[in-house]
């Protein structure tokens, strides 16, 4: 336990401390890239301009996209479709011997990266739920609906080199964003009768407010990246409020080349802290939690297409004092370049 311990604040430790050293660092190599008067088009240089971290919220609704990654990070201009599977399972009762409630959450999503400037990208995710548990009588439980859409922009603090100019130095990237989650998916109440999983919902019912800071650098075909997120969660109109939410993420990958096409393993972990939920003002008893998740994923491009898969599985977790527990969550994307 005590490794495990140590791994999780050594990650934290380098998801921040990345952050703000190689952002000092980057600034002062930023205009020291020597460009070719006669640059031949880039084959082997990426630039990674976007987050590619897999996030959900422990409730359901919170899988409108802010939390499972708002981009794929190997393609910073694009249009897409999204899945993205979870299975859970809760307690049915407030008892160590009570019995489980099987629980999935699936969501199909279409999201885009557009640009607005050279440095400026706005990011729009529209979600649509489908959700299934079954209770402990085999008696099922379907929910489904358009979830929360959400809208970021972010902004590359750092100018990036063009495609066209092969850097034989690092390149680095340093973004700042926010944006909301609005509450276009429905909240229903008595969704939470009966479980003590409340995020059986297809939206928070509630107006959110996301602050995002990403950095990562590369060079050549090899990359890392960190992020850090932070959604505050207000009130519904049903008196209801989720828990504020801390996400943070690193990675690690390298990009081979196969004649036309480029394949890129991604190996990561990531963290989600989640606050107390409040119903009328007061704290909902065991409702805040944690989980320290494992990732690996793949993503094949050919010309504009860019195909990619991520699987994730909990290292650790404390969910709802331990009545949730995540089982797993997939991912599988389909996008083009724009």
């Amino acid at each position: 336990m005590n490794d495990l311990q140590n791994t999780k604040i050594l990650y934290r430790f380098l998801s921040c401390v990345c952050v703000s050293f190689f952002t000092v660092l980057s600034y002062s190599n930023n205009n020291t890239h020597t460009l070719d008067t006669n640059p031949n088009e880039c084959t082997t240089h990426i630039h990674y301009d976007g987050e590619y971290f897999d996030f959900c919220d422990t409730c359901g609704c919170g899988s409108s996209g802010g939390s499972m990654g708002y981009g794929t990070g190997l393609n910073n201009n694009f249009i897409g479709l999204r899945y993205i599977g979870q299975e859970y399972r809760s307690r049915d009762g407030i008892f160590a011997d009570s019995p489980w409630i099987k629980e999935n959450f699936n969501t199909i999503q279409a999201w885009a990266n557009v640009p607005i400037t050279k440095r400026a990208i706005l990011n729009v995710i529209v979600p649509y739920q489908f959700h299934n548990r079954v209770l402990p009588d085999n008696t099922e439980q379907n929910i489904n609906g358009i979830g929360d859409i959400s809208i970021l922009g972010y902004y590359n603090l750092l100018k990036a080199t063009p495609d066209s100019i092969v850097s034989i130095k690092p390149e680095h990237y340093f973004q700042l964003g926010g944006g909301i989650k609005m509450p276009t998916g429905k909240y229903d109440k008595d969704n939470n009768e009966g479980s003590v999983n409340p995020s059986f919902q297809l939206g928070n019912g509630s107006w959110d407010y996301v602050l995002a800071i990403n950095y990562g650098f590369t060079y050549r075909n090899w990359g890392i990246s960190t992020m850090a997120n932070y959604t505050i969660k207000t009130k519904n109109p049903k008196d209801y409020q989720f828990g504020n939410q801390l996400n943070l993420g690193i990675n690690a990958f390298k990009t081979y080349y196969v004649s036309d096409m480029a394949i890129t393993p991604i190996i990561g972990l990531a963290e989600e802290i989640y606050g107390t939920n409040k119903e009328i003002g007061f704290d909902v008893a065991d409702t805040k939690g944690d989980v320290f998740l494992g990732k690996l994923s793949v993503e094949a491009s050919y010309n504009r297409y860019a195909l990619g898969l991520t699987g994730m599985l909990p290292i650790s977790q404390n969910l709802n004092s331990d009545k949730v527990e995540l089982r797993n969550r997939v991912s599988v994307y389909l996008n083009i370049n724009l």
